[in-house]
């Protein structure tokens, strides 16, 4: 004799309708995710300040986002003084990345603008003119006020 499975409930509607019902599903945390480990961070890290420096960046600044942003681990935010200046810099820091065997590097911004972004995978690099860079205000949305802020 064959076991009698109980029928699940049906529930009306389309599949779509159901799926919708459900509501979206979660996404992994961040720290579930494959994440690239500290010291290959900080060796992009010191690339990266390096490169800046090496360029005559002024005002260099990192700011350790982990657990406090998804998009990336770390920041830097750096200050050129002309729009050559600025893309030179974006250009020297994505051929550096790429030797040292980082695939995909993004670059926003360049050709005549105050801001450039660089995404180099777990750290973003900012690069403004000090005008735009006091507009824009990075430091204050992502330093240690957004700790506080948090904590409180």
């Amino acid at each position: 004799m064959k076991p009698v499975l109980a029928e699940a409930p049906v529930s009306p509607g389309s599949p779509r309708k159901k799926t919708i019902a459900a509501g979206p599903k979660k996404a992994a945390p961040r720290s579930a995710k494959a994440k690239t480990e500290p010291s290959r961070l900080d060796a992009m890290q010191k690339l990266i300040v390096t490169s800046l420096e090496d360029d005559k960046a002024e005002n260099v600044v990192t700011l350790d986002l982990t657990g406090k942003a998804m998009f990336c681990d770390r920041m830097v935010i750096a200050s050129g003084l002309a729009d050559r200046q600025i893309t030179a810099m974006a250009q020297h820091l994505r051929e550096k990345l790429h030797t040292a065997g980082q695939k995909r590097v993004q670059i926003e911004g360049l050709g005549g603008s105050d801001w450039v972004l660089i995404d180099a995978g777990d750290i973003v690099v900012h690069l403004f003119k000090p005008d735009a860079r006091a507009m824009y205000g990075l430091e204050k949305m992502w330093g240690e006020d957004l700790d506080e802020a948090v904590a409180g």
